[in-house]
């Protein structure tokens, strides 16, 4: 039996390459994307840099307001610590549910974090350490909790960019999910509690 493949739309294809140099810091926060610049650049029409940069406003990695060109999204350290107090209790929630468990898809997303080449984008990294955390969110098996933790999504994603100059030693971020995955997998509930909360109490980097 032949299964069809379905080809990447140039609107895909585009937002996929603008996502990536947003979440490697190629684009800092501020960074405007005019229409026609990126139209020349990537030689697409007009219509399909609108549509993709309408895919990653959805996503809340740009920003738009009438009359002006999109810009990548910018979150302040105070939106950040923002974020981390709501992050924290959902998390809690995960490492009570998932003491003395593995998560398989969790350890998948540190296998293929600590197999990036050392010149892997930043973007890579981000995108691993999302889906280490999403995996033990949804492996709660509660979908309001999964709800709740992907409206965080696209302000944790832009917070894992400033990371890049925090984590210089991408081999340090690895280690230290290794050791929250180990912390949950073994148990019990205060021990994953206590790797939880510890591990979210980081810094941002300079302003």
């Amino acid at each position: 039996m032949t299964i069809p493949l379905h080809p990447v739309s140039a609107v895909s294809a585009l937002a996929d390459a603008l996502r990536r140099r947003v979440l490697s810091g190629e684009m800092p926060p501020g960074t405007p994307l005019p229409e026609q610049e990126l139209s020349a650049l990537y030689g697409v029409a007009r219509p399909t840099v609108r549509e993709a940069l309408a895919v990653l406003v959805h996503e809340g990695l740009l920003r738009r307001e009438r009359h002006r060109s999109a810009q990548v999204a910018e979150v302040t350290l105070a939106d950040l610590d923002d974020l981390m107090f709501v992050r924290r209790p959902l998390e809690d929630l995960m490492a009570t549910s998932l003491a003395g468990r593995r998560v398989a898809e969790a350890d998948g997303a540190l296998v293929r974090m600590a197999g990036l080449p050392g010149d892997a984008p930043w973007s890579d990294m981000v995108a691993e350490h999302m889906a280490l955390h999403q995996a033990l969110i949804v492996a709660v098996g509660s979908p309001r909790l999964e709800r709740l933790y992907a409206t965080l999504a696209a302000e944790t994603r832009l917070g894992l960019v400033r990371l890049r100059a925090v984590y210089t030693d991408r081999d340090v971020l690895v280690s230290e999910h290794r050791e929250l995955l180990d912390a949950i997998g073994r148990g019990p509930a205060e021990t994953a509690r206590r790797a939880v909360a510890a591990h979210l109490d980081h810094g941002w980097g300079a302003e």
